[in-house]
């Protein structure tokens, strides 16, 4: 039956059909909303386990530091594992965390568990660099611009979601239906997924963890798009972490419903996603970056004015939203054209250093907005984001030529000129 769908099916690329990758889209999106659920209830969570505000970006900083874990020891698997394997096991053993998440009866399980949330929901990279390999070369942007529209889904519903279910039911009600969507998730990619070979690599494990720094000496690309990533992804985490705290506080005095809301005005993330995937392939990478890092600057002159109005900071939070996320398929497109044989290992050393930026972003983000207000954290989120442009900047030639040859020719044998 799989089989006669997959014939039946149009293909994005030679092993790619519309339903699968639609598939992997929500399956991205239900993995990466398990790490954000926590953003709009860390007021609760401060108060069920008597958290002090300045503190409470750790729950967020924890799993972050947990998902950095699980790039570094189980993305790069993907390269060397049975695929499908790997995803449904991922899937099994978070609905566990999720469970225990739920049910924690002090603040040092709740933050365990949390770091084992983060570390099982690199899921969603081996899915992305799964549907890279499956499609077709000049169709692999825009694969992954569709497979992280799921993952833009994700983030914004799991703000929305997680905000109406704990208003409903409280905090711990959002994680144990979390765990159950999971397990559900879980049981369908074991359906659908493709069989590979239960090896691809007779490297050792310890080889293949050490082939990713490898990969960070010998290609400059991967080592630039990695710093636009960790810069970008702290701009965006200081903004999500410490917008519940002077929402739910007066003179707003938000529900979490309300919060959640805020995550919707987001969805341009979505348009982004699937734009910029494409407009890697035309081979406006770079013109997409610069034009996407500007915009990001320009965002938080917006975002600053919380206590003027709130319509124009959802102005400033659509434009956030849309241009983090063509920054982040932009980065992911050009790195996974340059090494058809490490895309897990590609996408798991970008990814660590997009964690490490949703990290610092969160922590910082609460212990400046403890000491200066929304301000501060509007400072901080401005600052990271003019070093992101900055950077690029000064970097955008780097690596013109590999790029250049990476990307395959689109139509009537034209060159793709990935870099302008």
């Amino acid at each position: 039956m799989r089989q006669a769908a997959a014939k039946t099916d149009k293909q994005d690329g030679r092993g790619l059909s519309q339903v699968t990758t639609i598939l992997f889209a929500i399956a991205c999106g239900l993995s990466v909303a398990n790490i954000y659920f926590a953003h709009p209830l860390l007021d609760a969570m401060a108060a069920d386990f008597g958290i002090s505000a300045a503190a409470i970006g750790g729950v967020v900083t924890l799993t972050q530091i947990g998902y950095a874990l699980g790039l570094i020891f189980i993305v790069p698997l993907g390269d060397f594992l049975e695929r499908r394997k790997l995803i449904v096991g991922q899937g099994v053993l978070s609905a566990m965390a999720l469970i225990v998440v739920a049910t924690a009866p002090t603040e040092n399980v709740l933050l365990v568990a949390m770091v084992a949330v983060g570390l099982l929901a690199v899921v969603v990279q081996v899915l992305v660099a799964f549907a890279a390999t499956l499609a077709s070369p000049a169709a692999r942007g825009k694969a992954v611009g569709t497979v992280t529209s799921g993952v833009v889904v994700g983030l914004l519903l799991a703000r929305f979601v997680s905000g109406t279910l704990a208003d409903l039911g409280g905090w711990r009600a959002v994680y144990m239906i979390s765990a159950a969507a999971t397990l559900i998730m879980a049981a369908s990619l074991f359906r659908v997924l493709p069989r590979e070979g239960s090896s691809r690599s007779s490297v050792s494990y310890r080889e293949l963890l050490r082939s990713v720094l490898m990969l960070f000496i010998d290609e400059p690309i991967l080592r630039v798009r990695a710093v636009l990533g960790l810069l970008i992804f702290a701009a965006f985490s200081a903004f999500w972490t410490a917008l519940v705290l002077p929402l739910s506080a007066p003179p707003h005095s938000m529900s979490h419903t309300e919060i959640g809301l805020f995550g919707l005005a987001g969805s341009a993330g979505v348009l982004a996603a699937n734009g910029a995937g494409r407009a890697a392939d035309r081979g406006l990478g770079q013109w997409t970056t610069g034009v996407s890092l500007a915009l990001l600057l320009a965002s938080w002159g917006l975002i600053v004015l919380l206590d003027s109005s709130i319509a124009v900071v959802v102005v400033g939070v659509v434009i956030l939203d849309l241009a983090v996320q063509a920054v982040h398929v932009t980065n992911q497109s050009i790195i996974l054209a340059t090494r058809p044989d490490a895309h897990s290992r590609l996408v798991a050393g970008y990814m660590v250093f997009y964690s490490i930026g949703s990290a610092v972003g969160a922590i910082a983000s609460t212990v400046v907005y403890a000491r200066m207000g929304w301000f501060g954290v509007c400072a901080l989120g401005a600052g990271a984001s003019a070093a992101g442009f900055i950077f690029w900047a000064a970097t955008r030639h780097v690596g013109r030529s590999r790029i250049e040859a990476a990307l395959p020719a689109r139509r009537q044998g034209r060159p793709s000129v990935h870099a302008r």
